[in-house]
């Protein structure tokens, strides 16, 4: 949908531009306020609007006009996406009868119900869903902090540090090194980090065969590691190396201006830096009193509600649950339980049992795509793995191909369930 089919109005809220659907006459209806627009958030938003069928108001609180996919960004990273390829606006949320506005969401009084602006005023709910993604934790690794991100990029919120990360490893200088430091447990998409060293690899074998790549690791293992392995030794023989917690993987410091890493004392220089932290639940939740000590806000397993305040859900990365993975995946999937049973408990629809599901899919090289994934059930204490799968080592090209081509084709159809 085009902006010119899209129903705008000039009007302001607290200074910021509001995407407005059209109002449903007659009585008061009840207020549903969704935090943040990525693949949890819009997903409540939009589920809730459509299958409500206008019997409750939705407002999509987001700052940005258009999101950018932190998934499949590693496509972009090795050159099989465009950076436009992973870029959505709310134009059709908006035709789904969602209330879009673009501003930050700065506090919550959940005594009174409302969601303060940073452009100024409030936003009224009855039912609050936050869905704000990660921040990164303070000094989790020693020397870097969010004004490092220009020399040392995290590119863990896609957007302009995705295309400033690919810009470097680019133009990297010949024979130089490309140094991740991987984050800690838990973190937004397990299988994430150890993608893009795969799609570094192989911007750098066509472009820079002998650059190396260097992998800082705090944890004993990784998602999909068995997989990844056989794949870089296949693909980018002597290209790459990691060091675990076991060789000082878990004992690193950086310093941006010389361009250094220190792994366990000793000194290294690279001349490309990506540092990805440690991650907590977006600033909002935090502000809101929905966190814990860890930095995560629970969630209780049934239905995703905060265990700190019953009118309030929380959903996708900034949740703690269980045993489902930090993806946009298992965001769009605990939506559609939070949307079901918002709508019973403010129109007394149907309430269906919460079932939830998630795959992650990986490119190691041209046509080499390896998938995890599996189904959820809630339990008294958390969202627990009822059945799980996962591709295999030693898999035929043929199998890898389709799998790449899966993951294709469920992006493409992913984005539409989630932005429209």
């Amino acid at each position: 949908m085009t902006l010119s089919r899209r129903r705008f109005m000039g009007t302001t809220l607290a200074g910021s531009a509001i995407l407005t659907a059209p109002a449903v006459t007659g009585q008061s209806r009840p207020r549903v306020v969704v935090i943040g627009g990525g693949s949890g958030g819009a997903t409540a938003a939009r589920y809730i609007a459509n299958d409500s069928q206008g019997a409750i108001d939705v407002t999509l609180i987001e700052p940005t006009r258009r999101y950018y996919t932190c998934y499949f960004s590693n496509l972009y990273m090795g050159g099989f996406w465009e950076f436009d390829d992973l870029g959505h606006d709310y134009g059709r949320v908006v035709g789904g009868g969602v209330n879009v506005v673009h501003d930050w969401a700065v506090d919550v009084d959940r005594e009174a119900r409302t969601v303060a602006l940073a452009g100024g005023g409030s936003v009224p709910y009855d039912r609050l869903v936050v869905a704000p993604g990660i921040d990164f934790v303070d000094g989790a690794v020693p020397g870097w902090d969010i004004n490092a991100q220009g020399r040392m990029p995290h590119a863990y919120k896609a957007g302009s540090q995705t295309q400033l990360l690919k810009a470097q490893v680019e133009n990297m200088r010949e024979g130089g090194t490309y140094c991740m430091v991987a984050p800690p447990n838990p973190y937004r998409c397990p299988p994430g980090p150890y993608e893009r060293i795969s799609m570094v690899a192989h911007v750098l074998k066509e472009r820079n065969p002998t650059a190396k790549i260097l992998i800082v690791d705090p944890k004993e293992a990784f998602s999909k590691q068995a997989l990844f392995e056989e794949g870089w030794a296949r693909h980018y023989p002597g290209m790459i190396e990691r060091i675990g917690p076991d060789f000082g993987g878990d004992n690193v410091s950086v310093d941006p201006e010389a361009m250094t890493v220190s792994i366990d004392g000793v000194v290294e220089d690279v001349d490309v830096c990506n540092v990805i932290p440690a991650q907590k639940a977006g600033r909002i939740a935090e502000i809101a009193g929905l966190t814990n000590d860890a930095g995560w806000a629970p969630a209780r397993p049934n239905d995703m509600r905060s265990h700190m305040d019953d009118h309030v859900f929380v959903l996708g990365d900034a949740s703690q649950q269980g045993d489902m993975p930090k993806s946009g995946f298992s965001a769009n999937s605990q939506a559609k339980v939070v949307s079901n049973v918002i709508r019973h408990e403010l129109t007394d629809s149907r309430l269906f049992p919460a079932r939830y599901a998630n795959t992650c899919w990986s490119l190691i090289a041209t046509d080499d795509g390896v998938k995890v994934g599996a189904s959820y059930e809630p339990t008294e204490e958390k969202i627990a793995s009822v059945s799980s799968f996962i591709s295999q080592t030693g898999e035929d090209d043929d199998l890898r191909r389709q799998t790449y081509e899966e993951s294709i084709g469920w992006y493409n159809g992913f984005v539409v369930d989630v932005f429209g």
